[in-house]
């Protein structure tokens, strides 16, 4: 039996550390990290760490809705970093590093609006959700060796939790 799957896309900092997070949480069947909302067409790495392109690295999870929903991957997003940091997370910083959510429909960006909504009249954070929440453009996975890549080296994590 076939099960549907969505698409969902989060910037926020080194894609590493956010794709650990994604693939470990039930009901998600595959991430892959990569680059997206930049001018450069198949951009690499070495492009994109120029901070000239435009890209974020970013996370694209692919999720079966009726395991886990959108809202609960926004709250795993908004949990696992800080998103008041313009361009940066942690030491890392550039507009590569920039927290975005990417929708892939008018229902995502509802919800993604709604949920940095409510996380800003939380006042969870001191300073303004720099978040930003923009139509999906074209992803461009990364070189095959940052998938899984601390899976690959046997790291836990290298990123901050807000």
């Amino acid at each position: 039996m076939a099960t549907n799957t969505e698409k969902a896309t989060f910037a926020a900092g080194c894609f590493w550390g956010v794709e650990a997070t994604f693939r470990a949480l039930p009901g998600v069947k595959s991430t892959r990290v990569g680059y997206i909302g930049g001018a450069t067409v198949n951009p690499t790495y070495k492009d994109v760490c120029t901070d000239r392109t435009g890209h974020a690295e970013a996370v694209e999870v692919t999720f079966d809705p009726t395991q886990i929903s959108y809202d609960q991957l926004l709250n795993v997003f908004w949990e696992n970093h800080d998103p008041t940091q313009v361009n940066r997370q942690g030491p890392d910083f550039g507009t590569q590093y920039r927290t975005a959510i990417f929708f892939h429909s008018p229902e995502q960006e509802k919800q993604a609006l709604a949920s940095k909504e409510a996380l800003g009249k939380s006042h969870k954070f001191g300073k303004p959700i720099a978040t930003q929440i923009v139509a999906a453009p074209t992803f461009y996975e990364a070189e095959d060796y940052h998938q899984q890549y601390l899976e690959k080296k046997g790291l836990a994590s290298c990123h901050i939790k807000a």
